[in-house]
């Protein structure tokens, strides 16, 4: 089987059936409800072993299969189209492994795996076995990044001096569970999290990284991994990229301010498709999914303070993840390009790999 060819035995128009390993928050919040509304895919499997979790599934769809293995999943992959891996970190690779050399295309969540260099083995994989290996990157499509990529392709902005991105939060009691361990192997921690998403768009939006500066600190009492970190990417072109992720932010500082030789835009506020889908709204309910009223919109301008009014209103364009389903959709069935690269993930990595090195001896890490 090649990437530009459908599945063996997948006749023309019918939809793709999709195994889901992992039911969890991106399991169901995420993956689950994105996939059954993608035209040309359906969701045929479901993997969890915890009972609640069975349930939940069964009640919100009821004619999905609920298996409590991998194995179980990859034992009937002949019946099956596509996997997509959205159990703990520590799992990706080897399940991804396991999915590959069953003959099926793998989308995995983020982070891909711990490391760059498991990342492209398994592109590497993928790539010898004519599979397509997509990475679950959802932040490309969000309402504010799809804005700033129109005002930068519009030239609004001029050129692109400096770039802040910024997933804060206000959480100062721990949740719990594997992603705040401390266990190096569970790929815990904030960077590695939500700075798996920032680094990404810093990436596309302006290239590879040359050099890479981080602070991580572990704040809040009885946290195991950070959960308070601050990124700066000097890019290839000059760019220079400022990102923070946190769970001890008492003020929220702006999503984006982004500064460029001709003006400046500063936006505020998440994009509302996580909101949406975690209230059990879906995709297609409605006309109006993925936008955010007037107040929401970030302002253009020079020289001018948002916070006085100053610069104008951009109207925010519609957040859009419907759209990274649909990607993988065309790319399995009729070799479409793949949404998002396991080598663009395992470039991601490298920064998140040396960000870890510049915190920890406190030096700037040259790529």
């Amino acid at each position: 089987m090649t990437a530009s060819t459908p599945p063996p035995g997948t006749p023309a128009g019918r939809p793709l059936r999709v195994g889901l390993v992992g039911y969890g928050l991106a399991g169901s919040v995420f993956h689950a409800p994105l996939i059954a509304t993608t035209d040309g895919l359906v969701l045929d499997t479901v993997v969890t072993s915890h009972p609640e979790r069975q349930e939940q599934a069964r009640a919100a769809y009821p004619d999905v299969r609920i298996v409590a293995s991998a194995d179980d999943l990859l034992g009937r992959a002949g019946e099956l189209d596509l996997v997509v891996i959205a159990s703990p970190n520590k799992t990706h690779v080897p399940l991804a492994k396991a999915a590959l050399a069953a003959g099926l295309p793998v989308v995995v969540d983020k982070p891909i795996a711990g490391t760059a260099a498991e990342a492209r083995e398994l592109a590497a994989l993928a790539e010898k076995s004519g599979l397509l290996l997509s990475v679950f990157q959802n932040r490309r499509w969000d309402n504010d990044f799809l804005t700033l990529r129109r005002l930068m392709d519009e030239g609004e902005l001029g050129d692109v001096w400096r770039f802040e991105s910024r997933f804060e939060r206000w959480r100062p009691q721990l949740k719990g569970g594997w992603r705040e361990s401390g266990d190096p192997a569970e790929i815990g921690g904030l960077l590695y999290d939500l700075g798996s998403h920032l680094v990404d768009q810093a990436l596309v939006l302006f290239g590879p990284a040359a050099s890479v500066y981080a602070e991580t600190d572990t704040r809040r009492d009885g946290a195991q991994t950070d959960d308070d970190t601050f990124i700066a990417i000097t890019h290839v072109n000059g760019v220079r990229s400022h990102l923070y992720v946190s769970a001890t932010t008492a003020q929220l500082g702006p999503r984006y301010r982004v500064l460029g030789s001709r003006a400046g835009y500063v936006k505020y506020g998440l994009d509302p498709q996580e909101a949406a889908l975690r209230d059990g709204a879906r995709p297609g309910d409605g006309s109006d999914w993925g936008t955010e009223p007037e107040p929401l919109w970030g302002t253009l301008g020079s020289g001018e303070s948002p916070a006085t009014g100053g610069g104008r209103p951009v109207r925010t364009l519609p957040g859009d993840y419907p759209a990274y389903y649909a990607a993988v959709a065309a790319a399995v069935r009729d070799g479409a390009p793949n949404p998002v690269t396991a080598l663009e993930a395992a470039a991601a990595l490298d920064v998140l790999e040396a960000a870890r090195r510049s915190a920890r001896d406190a030096v700037v890490v040259s790529l």
